[in-house]
């Protein structure tokens, strides 16, 4: 599986891309309706499991390339490996990078803070849409 961040289409607010394709190479989405499920739970562990590999991809690769006697074939798979997780990675960047809240501009050109959607009480809840009225 490769990930091409070019050949994907433009996120879909309300839609999770998930860290696996179709046999095709298409990609997979999920609507949660705001509440996860058990298959948005797989998804968060698969790429969970996804950066954990990349990290372990990225000792290899620095461990090749620190050895002057490493050949032509051991650097490709190197590269193979390194390419793989990077994709891996952008996939997950734009998954979760779709799923943030969208910040009222109006709001942060105001005083400078950004507005990060909690009331000081509770987990950040997205504030998508609502307009506010300073006094």
């Amino acid at each position: 599986m490769s990930y091409d961040r070019n050949a994907a289409p433009a996120p879909t607010p309300g839609l999770r891309l998930l860290p696996w394709e179709t046999e095709t190479g298409k990609p997979c989405f999920l609507s949660t309706n705001g509440s996860p499920g058990a298959l948005a739970r797989i998804a968060d562990e698969i790429e969970a499991d996804q950066l954990r590999d990349g990290a372990d991809v990225l000792k290899g690769v620095q461990a090749v390339l620190d050895d002057h006697r490493a050949g032509e074939y051991a650097l490709r798979l190197a590269l193979r490996a390194a390419m793989q997780c990077l994709g891996d990675v952008l996939r997950i960047a734009d998954s979760r990078g779709a799923r943030l809240p969208v910040l009222n501009d109006e709001h942060d050109s105001d005083d400078g803070d950004l507005d990060d959607g909690t009331d000081g009480d509770g987990p950040m809840t997205p504030r998508c849409g609502v307009s506010s009225t300073r006094v």
